[in-house]
């Protein structure tokens, strides 16, 4: 059973508000790629969402402040990867700031358009981007699916309360 909201005690918008709230939200745990000028990028993200089934479109947002974001904001095409509930450690490296991203014992391989693909994912996809929304300090990208695969095994990684878990039943 859930409280009432006591709108007595409500918080004004901010920042900090907009955490606190997404932390009571479980999200499912993907992880974006993409070829940059210097090698791959990569960065862990919870914001990934479908968003048309014709065409195929899928979204996710991007901070313009992260370090994957130069090599995102010029690249045609990107890859998703939705990772199962044994990669904690693959999402907390793509998720750390000045992480080896690609280095061992991140196993991946340059698949279509050159689009970094991980091994042992859930599913992936290699997209072809059609947008760039401006939406505060980040970007919403739109992406086209190209090609891909949902033939992991395993269940899914989801974010909750700060923290990758497991999905329970």
């Amino acid at each position: 059973m859930t409280a009432t909201p006591d709108l007595r005690t409500s918080r004004l918008a901010s920042p900090d508000l907009l955490r606190s709230v997404f932390r009571q939200h479980a999200a499912g745990v993907a992880v974006i790629t993409a070829r940059g000028d210097e090698g791959p990028v990569g960065f862990t993200a919870t914001s990934l969402a479908s968003v048309s089934a014709e065409p195929p479109l899928i979204s996710f947002g991007i901070g313009t402040g992260a370090s994957s974001w130069p090599a995102v904001s010029r690249t045609d095409h990107v890859g998703i990867h939705v990772l199962g509930e044994h990669q904690r450690e693959l999402a907390a490296t793509f998720a750390r700031s000045g992480a080896d991203r690609f280095g061992g014992p991140t196993a991946w391989r340059e698949g279509p358009e050159g689009v970094p693909v991980l091994d042992d994912v859930l599913a992936w996809l290699v997209c072809r981007v059609v947008a760039r929304v401006p939406a505060g300090d980040h970007r919403v990208v739109l992406a086209e699916v190209e090609l891909g695969e949902a033939a992991g095994a395993g269940r899914p990684l989801l974010y909750h309360q700060g923290r990758f878990n497991a999905l329970r039943e």
